[in-house]
C-alpha cells in the first residue's frame, strides 16, 4: 500500500468515526448536543481536523442523512422482498418505514427535519436519498392505480407514512394505534 492510499484510507477511517460519532451523539442527547467541540473532544482529534472533513455541523448532519437514506433502502427492501403480492409487500413496507422512523429518530431528523445542506427531487439529489425513493417507488409504483403517476402516488404514500411517524413521534398520535393506521393507509391509498 503506497503512502497516498494508506492516508486515504485514514482520512475515509477518521470521517466514518466522525459520523458515527455525531449520530450516536444525536441519538442519546439530541442534535442540539452535537457540536464540532464535543466531536472534537470524543473522537479525540482537533477541532481543525474535524474541520478538514467538514465544514461544520450543517455537512455533518448531511452525511448522517446519507447513510440513514442507503440504511432505509435497504430496510425497504429486505422487508419487502419477504412479502409475498402486492397487499403484503406494501404492507411490509410501511411497516419497515415507521419502524426505521421510530429505532432511529435522530437520523430520521437529519434525513427529513434539519438542514443538512442536501438538494432533495432535483438533478442534483446525491445517490442514496434518490436510491431510499427508489426503493419506495419499487413497491409503490405497482399499487397506484390506473391513470396515476406511480412517482407522485409514491410521494403520497410517503407522506402519509412521514405524517405518521413524525406525529407518533411528537406524542400527538397514540402509538399503540400504528398498526391500525398502516392496516388503513394501505387499505384505503393502494390500489390492490
Amino acid at each position: 500500500m503506497s503512502v497516498q492510499e494508506r492516508k486515504q484510507r485514514e482520512r475515509a477511517d477518521r470521517e466514518r468515526l466522525i459520523v458515527a460519532t455525531a449520530r450516536e451523539l444525536a441519538e442519546r442527547q439530541g442534535w442540539d448536543a452535537v457540536t464540532t467541540r464535543r466531536l472534537a473532544e470524543r473522537i479525540e482529534y482537533s477541532q481543525p481536523v474535524l474541520y478538514s472533513h467538514f465544514r461544520g455541523k450543517r455537512e455533518i448532519i448531511g452525511a448522517v442523512a446519507l447513510e440513514g437514506a442507503a440504511e432505509l433502502a435497504a430496510a425497504l427492501r429486505a422487508a419487502t422482498s419477504a412479502a409475498d403480492g402486492p397487499r403484503a409487500r406494501v404492507t411490509a413496507l410501511a411497516r419497515a418505514y415507521l419502524g426505521f422512523a421510530e429505532r432511529n429518530p435522530a437520523v430520521y431528523d437529519a434525513m427529513f427535519q434539519l438542514d443538512g445542506g442536501l438538494a432533495f427531487a432535483r438533478e442534483d439529489t446525491p445517490e442514496p436519498l434518490k436510491d431510499a425513493f427508489a426503493a419506495l417507488l419499487e413497491s409503490l409504483g405497482e399499487v397506484a392505480g390506473e391513470g396515476v403517476h406511480p412517482g407522485l402516488f409514491t410521494e403520497v404514500f410517503w407522506a402519509a407514512l412521514h405524517g405518521q411517524a413524525t406525529l407518533t413521534r411528537a406524542r400527538r398520535l397514540p402509538p399503540e394505534d400504528t398498526e391500525r393506521r398502516v392496516e388503513l393507509v394501505v387499505e384505503r391509498l393502494a390500489v390492490l
